[in-house]
């Protein structure tokens, strides 16, 4: 039995992950399986799995060390490995109990680095007067922060929308990473933004085709919303941390901020598990603090 192709593949079908994913999980294992090919001198098989050691596994994550990787690759390198042998035991009743005891390099908590509401605020307003300019262009640029900051959208996920899309809706349906639908709320200052560029966009928004359009009408390359915060962040003296992705940040520490449910926020963002919503409530714990004392009978 070829392994990684069957490991991909339930990765794809059954638990719907997203390519980009895959991808990354055949490139961590496919270097993995090559190690063993010429460690355990043999084709790697069910029954070649179930024969590794952990000091086999130490070994092969010691030379990936040695070329240079950094402690988190090692360790998105050895949960690779252990997610290919929990597949094994589900799917093949092959149990190695070894490998689940290892354990990766410690690393430290990334906290997300959200942009203030006054920050988001001035990039929107810039963007939307920014000098040089087709109105339309700003218009179009005004309407994609704001579904980012005013929604949570990823990126992709707002340059993903149609003119099936159109008008606005209260509520709007998004596909999000590993084909997860969400339903997104948009405020009015989002709907309005949407509807200010429709209303001028040169290109025919119909239903099939995408809604933020390029110069030349062809879909939006997201390349020019990273480089147009760019220029914002130039211009209103923000550090380099203020990217797109940081106005996703910003929606949902503004949230938790003024008592929004973490349950909710993880809803909101798309979020598979509550535990990587959990990341906010390093930045605000202030507020959880205050919400904890003002709550508990105890308190």
């Amino acid at each position: 039995m070829d392994v990684l192709p069957a490991f991909l593949d339930h990765l794809t079908r059954e638990r719907r992950m997203a390519a980009k994913t895959v991808e990354a999980y055949g490139s961590d294992l496919s270097f993995f399986l090559a190690f063993l090919r010429v460690h355990m001198g043999g084709e790697p098989s069910l029954a070649m799995l179930a024969d590794v050691r952990a000091r086999d596994i130490r070994a092969y994550l010691a030379e990936r060390r040695r070329e240079g990787l950094s402690d988190a690759s090692v360790a998105r390198i050895l949960s690779s490995i252990k997610a290919l042998y929990r597949w094994v035991d589900r799917a093949h009743g092959i149990n190695n109990a070894e490998v689940g005891y290892l354990q990766g390099p410690r690393r430290p908590q990334r906290l997300p680095r959200p942009v203030s509401i006054d920050a988001a605020r001035d990039l929107i307003s810039e963007a939307e007067s920014e000098p040089d300019q087709e109105p339309w262009i700003s218009a179009r640029d005004a309407a994609v922060l704001s579904l980012l900051y005013g929604a949570g959208l990823r990126i992709s996920e707002a340059l993903s929308l149609t003119g099936a899309d159109l008008p606005a809706p209260e509520r709007l349906r998004i596909k999000g990473k590993g084909g997860k639908v969400r339903i997104v709320p948009l405020i009015p200052a989002v709907r309005e933004a949407i509807h200010s560029y429709a209303e001028i966009c040169p290109w025919a928004l119909t239903r099939d085709k995408p809604l933020f359009r390029g110069a030349k009408g062809g879909a939006l390359n997201p390349r020019l919303i990273q480089g147009l915060m760019q220029r914002m962040r130039a211009y209103l003296g923000l550090p380099e941390t203020a990217t797109p992705h940081a106005l996703r940040h910003a929606f949902a520490t503004h949230l938790l901020a003024n008592g929004a449910d973490l349950r909710a926020i993880q809803t909101l963002l798309g979020h598979a598990s509550l535990s990587t919503t959990q990341v906010y409530t390093g930045i605000d714990s202030s507020r959880l603090r205050e919400v904890h004392a003002a709550a508990h009978p105890r308190a």
